[in-house]
């Protein structure tokens, strides 16, 4: 706990220089990501992608060969990160995200079998989803992922990182239900700074955000 609050503390200490300048939603992106970086000083069990093979085998009925999705409202999870998977997992099975289709999947899964899981899909090449991007919604997307710091946290082209997913190239059926989750706040497991982004989102942002992203491939 004490990297945890150390570096709430260091988020913190820059609370009143950030609100002097009305910059709330920097100081949100910065206690967040204060939150995922604690994270990283957790003691992390061996992963093993042989063993997530074989686990992952009820997952590909949804999620497809290799988490390569075919089916738009299930997510690719190929080439995902291992600690945003085990991390969603995670949620899933504690209540903090919720879907009807996990419930029965994460019921008995242990950390080692989340562990294993997000290895495996770590592993594994995403594909291309076929989705054809209309030019011009992409290039607004673009624009409004630029102007939102989408890549403060996702990076260049939307790869993701560490507890963060990879967006670039996800089916745009599942991004785009994913922002209205979050600006609707149906979903709330991420330590605020999505749902701090999506209420600011209209829904011409949010289709044209799904075409940038869905076009990446």
């Amino acid at each position: 706990m004490g990297g945890f609050s150390s570096l709430v503390e260091a988020a913190l200490g820059g609370l009143y220089f950030l609100s002097e300048r009305n910059s709330m939603k920097l100081f949100q992106f910065h206690l967040g990501a204060a939150v995922l970086l604690a994270c990283l000083s957790l003691p992390v069990p061996a992963q093993n992608v042989e063993a997530g093979s074989k686990k992952a085998e009820p997952c590909l009925v949804c999620h497809g060969v290799n988490g390569n999705s075919t089916l738009s409202a299930f997510p690719i999870l190929a080439g995902q990160g291992m600690r945003y998977i085990y991390l969603q997992l995670k949620d899933f099975k504690e209540g903090r995200r919720q879907d009807p289709s996990m419930d029965a999947v994460v019921a008995n899964l242990t950390r080692e079998d989340m562990f294993d899981l997000g290895a495996f899909f770590a592993a594994q090449k995403m594909g291309n989803s076929g989705f054809k991007a209309d030019a011009e919604k992409a290039a607004r997307g673009k624009a409004k992922a630029d102007e939102t710091l989408c890549t403060m946290c996702h990076l260049g082209e939307l790869a993701g990182q560490n507890e963060i997913p990879r967006v670039g190239g996800q089916h745009y059926d599942y991004t785009v239900k994913q922002l209205k989750d979050f600006k609707a706040r149906r979903r709330t497991n991420d330590a605020g700074n999505m749902t701090s982004v999506a209420k600011t989102l209209s829904d011409e942002d949010i289709d044209n955000l799904g075409h940038y992203a869905a076009g990446l491939h």
